[in-house]
């Protein structure tokens, strides 16, 4: 029987290590008695014998810390956080806390936590994730952790300030089980973002399930999510499951979740919070453990504002954010696209590589790209399969939706148009490396705050983005 012993650790309201119990957990138990043994924590610790913090945990030898913190106990236990992961880095850390933002949960994943749950406890939340964490800590094989990088982080494709302060984030939210809400127009690449933290997650081997809200016909939504019983409507002739339960372990992401209807966003709702449903047509509830991620290429506030998405999934969904930018925002990550999409469709084909001339390139850069990344990829692959030479030239480009879009500006459209690029690019970088700080970044811009400031509103750069990145 797999047996782990794990200590719980409860701050004081200085912030101090205060009390302590050590809970042997084992498999065989039941759900509701291993999780009787971690809340009789919350409550019933044992006084901290007076010993430092670091002999109380070396001497309980345990394979898992679990910290009980308050609110107003998180900037401490940062520290203390980073202090123990330098000296016990083979003692993964669950920490379990409110918290008002996520900048918050993301400081603390960085700092070294392996996992993040907030109040109330259930046990077919909190259960799986103790084993999942206790799983990851003893697998090591270069081989899976290849895997994971494949699959994962490498399909982000881009150096530009905007896309790294976003997809910076990724490798920390994997290692939690909080809910993320991605936004982004059709076509950034949402979904690669989603597979990305499904892969490099302690839930990379079980399923990945994508599902278009929108693309499920109204009356059919809840079956499709929630599956059916025999009987449960005409046809029904037997049981069916749902993609909840299809992606059991898994990850379940749900793209364009402001098209799904009221009445499902209530169901699922009720899921995010219970991690518990009831199929069409049955009287009994059924758990599933289910990591949610949801994406829109809407303005999700607008979508709130509209009625179209219901407040409370929102701020349940949007445990931590991800907002992608369009491709017109990071055209220097144009020409890496390009050589990316060249490389792997030439290697499809089993052609030889097709290279682009510098006026095909500059072609590239002035298109609005309505489309993004998903539109340049397309392009590319057409360009390939229809072209009769390996050398491509602007005249052998054809764009769909707006051939003016590409044609050439004059001069002072065109230098306008690069200079609130170099701008914006440049604000970006300097955000990104000062981590957020205005002040900081204005000082190394050589201007002054306010004038900083007028630019970031200018360009509509959202700062909070920058702040959440180490």
């Amino acid at each position: 029987m797999d047996t782990q012993k794990i200590l719980l650790l409860n701050f004081d309201s200085e912030g101090e290590l205060a009390k302590s119990l050590t809970a042997i957990l084992e498999t065989g138990l039941s759900r509701s008695v291993q999780l009787q043994l971690v809340c009789a924590s919350l409550d019933e610790s044992s006084p901290l014998e007076p010993v430092p913090a670091h002999q109380q945990i070396a001497h309980a030898r345990a394979a898992l810390l679990i910290l009980v913190l308050s609110q107003s106990q998180l900037k401490r236990a940062k520290r203390w956080i980073e202090l123990n992961r330098r000296k016990q880095s083979e003692q993964p850390i669950i920490v379990i806390a409110e918290v008002s933002a996520p900048e918050e949960l993301l400081e603390l994943l960085n700092c070294g936590a392996a996992d993040f749950i907030t109040p109330p406890l259930k046990s077919v939340e909190i259960l799986p994730r103790i084993w999942r964490v206790l799983q990851q800590a003893h697998q090591s094989q270069p081989e899976t952790n290849a895997l994971k990088e494949k699959l994962g982080m490498k399909q982000l494709i881009g150096e530009s300030p905007a896309l790294l302060a976003e997809t910076k984030k990724i490798p920390l939210i994997a290692r939690c089980d909080a809910s993320v809400l991605i936004s982004g127009e059709t076509g950034t690449g949402k979904e690669l973002c989603a597979r990305a933290i499904h892969y490099l997650s302690p839930r990379s081997d079980h399923p990945f399930l994508p599902v278009n809200c929108g693309a499920i016909p109204t009356e059919l939504v809840e079956n499709e999510l929630f599956g059916h019983e025999r009987g449960a409507f005409t046809d029904a002739y037997k049981s069916q499951p749902g993609l909840i339960q299809m992606a059991a372990g898994g990850t379940l992401f749900l793209d364009e979740i402001d098209c799904l209807p009221l009445l499902a966003q209530v169901k699922l709702l009720r899921f995010l919070q219970e991690k518990e449903y009831m199929p069409l047509g049955s009287a009994r509830t059924c758990k599933v453990d289910v990591r949610v991620i949801a994406a829109s290429n809407a303005k999700i506030e607008e979508a709130v504002s509209a009625g179209k998405l219901r407040p409370d999934l929102f701020y349940r969904l949007n445990t931590i954010p991800l907002a992608l930018p369009p491709l017109r925002d990071r055209r220097e990550d144009i020409a890496t696209l390009v050589r990316h999409f060249l490389t792997f469709y030439s290697k499809l084909s089993g052609d030889q590589p097709v290279t682009f001339s510098d006026d095909a390139i500059e072609m590239l850069m002035r298109y609005e790209w309505p489309g993004n990344v998903r539109e340049l990829e397309h392009l590319i692959e057409r360009t390939i399969v229809l072209s009769e030479h390996k050398y491509i030239t602007a005249k052998d480009l054809s764009f769909p939706f707006t051939e003016s879009s590409a044609q050439p500006m004059t001069f002072q459209q065109e230098k306008a148009k690069f200079v609130a690029q170099f701008e914006r690019t440049y604000i970006q970088g300097l955000l990104l490396t000062h981590k957020g700080n205005i002040t900081s970044a204005a000082r190394a811009a050589c201007k002054n705050r306010r004038a900083f400031w007028q630019l970031i509103r200018k360009h509509q750069i959202d700062v909070r983005s920058f702040k959440s990145t180490s």
